[in-house]
Formats: C-alpha cells, sequence, structure tokens
C-alpha cells in the first residue's frame, strides 16, 4: 500500500512522534510512503535551529534521518515555512533575511504536492491540525 503523510505539528507535539512511528511502521511493514507533507506548524520539525532539551527526544533530527537514511521525499509547504520563518537559501535570499534554517533533506514547495501525492497513494494520513 502507498502511504502520503501530512504533519500539522511541530517536532516537540506528541502527534508529530506518532506521525514518525507511524511512518516507521509503514516502511517496516513493507509498505510505501509516496511523501511526506509539512504542513502549517508541522514545517518547524525542518528547521535546523531547533534545540530540543537534553531530556527530550530530539524528534526533528529524528526526522531528518528517517528522511535521508530512507531517501523519502520530504516536502515543506512553502507559505507556511516562509510565515513562520523556516528559509532555504534561495528564500533568504529572495527576502533578504540573514538566516537559513532549512536544509537537506527537506525540500521547499507548494500545496500543490500535497495534491499530487494524494492522488498517488492509496491513503493520506494526516497528524496534528487544529
Amino acid at each position: 500500500m502507498k502511504f502520503a503523510i501530512a504533519l500539522y505539528s511541530p517536532a516537540h507535539a506528541p502527534s508529530s512522534r506518532r506521525a514518525l512511528l507511524f511512518a516507521q511502521a509503514v516502511l517496516a511493514g513493507g509498505h510505501e510512503i509516496v511523501r511526506l507533507f509539512f504542513y502549517q506548524d508541522g514545517v518547524h520539525s525542518a528547521s535546523s535551529s531547533i534545540v530540543t532539551p537534553q531530556d527530550e527526544q530530539d524528534v526533528a533530527a529524528q526526522w531528518r534521518d528517517f528522511v535521508t537514511d530512507n531517501q523519502l521525499d520530504g516536502v515543506v509547504c512553502i507559505a507556511a515555512a516562509l510565515r513562520r520563518g523556516v528559509l532555504d537559501a534561495d528564500e533568504a535570499r529572495r527576502y533578504s533575511r540573514p538566516a537559513v534554517n532549512l536544509a537537506a533533506p527537506w525540500e521547499l514547495s507548494g500545496l500543490g504536492q500535497l495534491h499530487d501525492a494524494v492522488q498517488s497513494a492509496d491513503r493520506l494520513i494526516c497528524f496534528g491540525g487544529p
């Protein structure tokens, strides 16, 4: 089965950890992840500026490692990211901002990428949200 997974909450929220565990179980079960789409506050999970307290799990780093190790398509909604100050080098340059806090394996793209993933997947699973 092919899954598209959308995450609406930041790395420190319990739903982010649940989403990561679900995604790991999907691959362990022999299924496929078409795309991981980080939207709304979920874009914070892709920020390299997150500093996790020593007594907590670094879920943002776990997401980064999971996407990298499994060569997954980790897409961060560009509109949500810009609104929350999550910028790659191109966007920081475009908006004359001094900081870059989004790097590989993440890719900034539009909401159309979520629509495309839904068309390719058998199931869309969403975590977090309003």
